[in-house]
């Protein structure tokens, strides 16, 4: 229970003090896994920008100081050939001079990223070239030394292809990594996107819960004021503007619960004080009408019938008030359990029974065995009410019908009578309390103007709807759907 009410109020403590902001927290908790995703894109590409130009960077640095080296070999070469032909001592200078060149290009690739074998190529290519030089400057040169020499500067000329195959793998290894690192941001970005769905999705219903959870609330106070429901606090819990609000329909609720409670109080008081007199002038009418007093004049005799009538309507009324007041009390209060309907509907028409044998009105049934789950007294009041209003209307000699059955997820009630109907413009107030509607042929049937009213409030408190079906045939008809479960 105290980890229960703990997850209950953990969204009570970090509400936001308006529903504007509460608005404006939701929108960024949504957007950021989508900004966070962005930025992490945005940082990879960035990173793939600068490796791709230092790869470029690099690659064009190696190819120019591989194909520069690989010249400057073949000068150096070239000078020694000369030099060994002519024995001419200026071109030893011109060859410090290349060599000069050689040196700045290898120590220039000495710095661009190789890896041990290319470093110990490039290595091999300088002590061959600065053993080569030390033999070249030792005099005089004996014929196999010059020789030797020359086929140094051959092997040399290698080194410097070699040399040359290192920055080309070079560049191979940098278009490598560059499509490495590619296919890394790839991943990282798919992945991203598979995260960041299910989890926006989950902020997206964390949020819509802090939303929705106030206005349900908020829903469910305004429902049951609607509906009459005036015990209980209201409570909604959100953001203060959101809180504040809630109050005020609670302040509205016990408004409500005491204007309802001193009418009810009125009503009895009202009731309660009319009955007696009149009782006393309905029985003193009586007995001026029987002669009591002495013999009554005719007019005196129209007079005394006209006060008892009078009197007896005003009674029926204050009845009717009663019945409306008990009404009223008795759909508040519902008590469900498992109710076989079409057992409530026959032990109803056998209640009505000799009412209708009297008028020789016939009963038809046709009846599904229907079990649902409802209040089985508060039913049998519906069928009663609509068996009662049709017997009311039906005519000498007529015929009501009942029909039960299954719809879906439904079960459906057709209750119809070969009466007079009910007239279209009345179809909009037929349920309404105190209606009475108008007999076709023998003007207005006498009856309270409760029962339909009774039953409607009855259907309605248990999810489920009654209607009147205009299905082009003479009488009545009224159609119950109620819900299985």
């Amino acid at each position: 229970m105290t980890a229960m009410k703990v997850a209950l109020d953990f969204p009570q403590r970090y509400y936001p003090k308006s529903f504007l902001k509460l608005l404006l927290f939701a929108f960024g908790a949504v957007v950021l896994p989508l900004i966070v995703a962005f930025v992490n894109a945005a940082v990879y590409v960035d990173r793939l920008a600068d490796q791709s130009q230092s790869a470029v960077a690099q690659a064009a640095q190696a190819g120019r100081a591989s194909r520069q080296l690989m010249e400057q070999v073949t000068g150096l070469e070239r000078v020694v050939r000369q030099y060994l032909v002519l024995g001419d001592g200026g071109l030893i200078d011109d060859y410090r001079q290349l060599r000069g060149g050689f040196k700045s290009t290898t120590s220039e690739l000495s710095l661009l990223p190789l890896d041990e074998v290319q470093l110990q190529e490039l290595n091999r290519t300088i002590d061959k070239e600065q053993e080569l030089y030390d033999m070249l400057v030792r005099t005089p040169l004996r014929p196999r030394e010059s020789a030797a020499l020359i086929e140094g500067y051959v092997s040399l000329s290698d080194l410097a292809r070699g040399v040359l195959d290192v920055s080309n793998k070079l560049i191979d290894r940098e278009l490598e990594r560059m499509r490495e690192t590619g296919a890394h941001a790839q991943r990282i970005l798919w992945w991203q996107l598979i995260a960041t769905i299910p989890v926006g999705v989950l902020i997206a219903i964390g949020v819509t819960f802090l939303i929705a959870r106030p206005i349900q609330q908020l829903d469910h106070a305004i429902r049951r004021l609607g509906a009459g429901q005036f015990a209980g606090d209201i409570r909604v819990k959100g953001p203060e503007d959101l809180e504040y609000l809630g109050k005020r329909l609670d302040w509205l609720r016990q408004r409500l619960a005491e204007l309802e409670q001193q009418q009810r109080l009125f009503l009895r008081q009202v009731s309660h004080e009319l009955k007696t007199p009149l009782t006393s002038l309905r029985e003193g009418s009586e007995l001026l009408a029987d002669g009591a007093t002495g013999r009554l004049t005719e007019q005196q005799l129209e007079i005394a019938g006209i006060l008892r009538q009078k009197s007896l309507q005003l009674q029926e009324l204050i009845e009717e008030l009663l019945d409306y007041q008990r009404a009223q009390e008795s759909v508040a209060r519902l008590e469900f359990a498992p109710v076989r309907l079409d057992g409530v509907i026959r032990r109803v028409v056998e209640d009505h029974r000799l009412a209708a044998a009297r008028r020789g009105i016939r009963t038809q049934l046709h009846l599904e065995p229907v079990m649902l789950h409802g209040d089985g007294e508060k039913l049998r009041v519906v069928v009663d009410n609509l068996v009662s209003n049709a017997v009311k209307y039906s005519p000498d000699g007529g015929t009501i019908t009942l029909a039960l059955r299954r719809e879906h997820e439904s079960v459906v009630l057709d209750v119809s009578d070969t009466g007079p109907g009910i007239p279209a413009d009345d179809h909009g107030r037929i349920f309404d309390w105190f209606f009475r509607g108008e007999h076709g042929h023998h003007g207005r049937v006498q009856g309270s103007g409760l029962g339909l009213a009774i039953a409607k409030e009855l259907v309605s408190a248990h999810s489920g709807r009654i209607e009147v079906v205009n299905d082009g045939t003479a009488g009545g008809h009224f159609r119950v759907s109620l819900p299985t479960t």
